[in-house]
């Protein structure tokens, strides 16, 4: 049995890898000028649309890393940003 560990499980790579642009470019809009943002994509069970204003930029920033970590997931990319683990020195 698949246990699904993300809300993103089951999307195409392809359709994943088209939207972080269009959502950093909404991000980068409305966080230099306040403009509203609205993102439309399309899931299996039909199109879905999102505005985002200034007052919920937090839940488009989750958005974000949460389709940047499931393309990560799913090309088995590694973050390069880790550090080395910690020796105690006697």
């Amino acid at each position: 049995m698949y246990r699904r560990t993300s809300i993103l499980d089951g999307i195409a790579l392809p359709a994943l890898q088209a939207r972080p642009a269009a959502m950093q470019q909404a991000y980068l809009d409305l966080t230099t000028g306040g403009k509203i943002q609205v993102a439309s994509y399309t899931q299996g069970d039909g199109a879905r649309t999102v505005t985002y204003t200034q007052a919920n930029i937090a839940d488009l920033t989750q958005a974000i890393l949460a389709v940047q970590t499931q393309i990560d997931r799913l090309t088995g990319a590694q973050c390069i940003n880790r550090r080395a683990p910690l020796r105690p020195l006697f």
